[in-house]
């Protein structure tokens, strides 16, 4: 059955004096270390996020249509998080979706998730694909849709960050598996995972200790107008991209 709660905030006001920096409309967000958050939460049904890989992310304006919210050094990226919040976030979940799970020690993964960024061949500067650990007990499974074309249309706010047709198809997977209400990103950085699941009429639970991040997502959950188009673009790119 889903979870019904999401996270318990008395307990959190009680404990570290942690308020949420937004909390409305089922999404709530904590500008903090995950590691002072997620052990007073409660379970949630999926985990879905996108840690630090520890590679350097320095070219923090590569890929931004507006440069001003991402030049400057990536100091989140020098080196990956302690295994043990990775640990601590899967334990929270009932599954999970980790990208990026392969620089972290994971337990054998049967149904990984896979974008495959549809790249040239001869094209080296950058990856080919991403690679998502998952709990599944199931085939693994693959998105195609062009990093280049994705990027190109995105408002880009946060150096890794996903696009929000990744996200969705994310979700579907893990409905396959198991009816999803509850969905936790503790490394949130600019919201997508939140604001995919506002508009999939999820509750959620995002965590992150840069303030410039938290106010990007809260401006990008605030425009719901521009959502709405981008769930239909996205949604549409979803049946173009996803595979069976």
């Amino acid at each position: 059955m889903p979870t019904e709660t999401v996270a318990a905030h008395a307990p959190l006001h009680r404990l570290v004096g942690l308020r949420p920096y937004y909390d409305e409309a089922g999404i709530t967000i904590y500008h903090a270390d995950c590691a002072q958050v997620l052990p007073f939460l409660d379970p949630v049904d999926l985990l879905l996020t996108d840690p630090p890989y520890g590679i350097g992310a320095g070219k923090c304006g590569a890929w931004s249509n507006q440069k001003s919210h991402l030049d400057g050094p990536c100091e989140w990226d020098k080196a990956t998080v302690p295994q043990s919040l990775i640990d601590l976030s899967v334990s929270k979940a009932r599954d999970a979706i980790v990208w990026g799970g392969n620089y972290y020690s994971m337990p054998p993964c049967r149904g990984a998730l896979i974008w495959d960024k549809k790249q040239p061949m001869e094209w080296y500067s950058t990856a080919h694909f991403e690679y998502a650990w998952t709990t599944f007990n199931r085939n693994a499974k693959a998105y195609r849709a062009s990093q280049v074309e994705v990027y190109a249309k995105m408002d880009k706010s946060h150096p890794t960050q996903k696009p929000l047709e990744v996200i969705y198809w994310c979700v579907q997977q893990a409905e396959a598996v198991a009816p999803v209400s509850t969905i936790l990103d503790p490394f949130m950085g600019s919201g997508t995972t939140l604001v995919a699941a506002k508009n999939l009429g999820k509750r959620a639970i995002g965590i992150e200790r840069e303030l410039k991040y938290c106010e990007i997502a809260v401006r990008r959950l605030a425009q719901q107008t521009l959502f709405q188009v981008e769930q239909s673009n996205a949604k549409a790119d979803l049946a173009g991209g996803s595979q069976p």
